[in-house]
């Protein structure tokens, strides 16, 4: 059992609904004998959940896996940093931790906004304009994603809110804006 080395992936399901993990792991054997694989998930806002884990398998995890709604019920997940934490037995010798900043519901909002500036009709330094504002609400995102993949959750949470802020005045001014910061900055 010396050769074991955990490591777990998050896996993009692009969908609000679900969360995937893919076990990575090097085993010494073909195929594996492990002895109660489990994944601790924590959740943003949530209790931390133990569930059994599939060796070398892609594992989905919804709302009601998670513990989060009733057995049936599906919900948009959460963004937030989540934690994961895989273990076999024994269990204080073989784990792996990772963290991440989920933003896929902000993604989800920060898409539609990105398909209507093309349908929006407005004057080519407004269109800049809202390029530009869609350019720096992703910068912030990915921001967020990187601040939390280097343990600094304070970062990831500021840059996530000043982007989810950013887009809500995006959205909610729809063509609004006065092609300013363009003409002012990049002209």
């Amino acid at each position: 059992m010396d050769e074991i080395q955990l490591n777990i992936t998050i896996v993009p399901t692009f969908d609000v609904l679900s969360l995937s993990v893919l076990d990575i792991s090097i085993y010494p054997t073909k195929p594996p004998v492990v002895t109660d694989p489990t994944i601790e998930i924590c959740v943003p806002g949530f209790e931390k959940v133990s569930i059994p884990f599939n060796v070398l398998e892609l594992n989905f995890f919804t709302s009601d896996t998670l513990e989060i709604t009733e057995p049936g019920v599906q919900q948009p997940l959460p963004d937030g940093i989540y934690s994961f934490k895989y273990t076999i037995e024994p269990p204080d010798v073989y784990f792996v931790e990772k963290t991440i900043m989920r933003v896929d519901r902000l993604q989800a909002k920060f898409d539609e906004a990105f398909m209507k500036l093309d349908m929006m009709e407005c004057d080519q330094a407004i269109k800049t304009q809202s390029k530009v504002d869609l350019s720096t609400i992703y910068f912030f995102i990915q921001g967020s994603i990187a601040a939390a993949n280097n343990c600094d959750p304070i970062t990831a949470n500021k840059l996530y809110n000043k982007a989810s802020k950013m887009l809500d005045t995006f959205i909610n001014n729809n063509c609004g804006c006065s092609g300013n910061n363009y003409l002012i900055n990049f002209q």
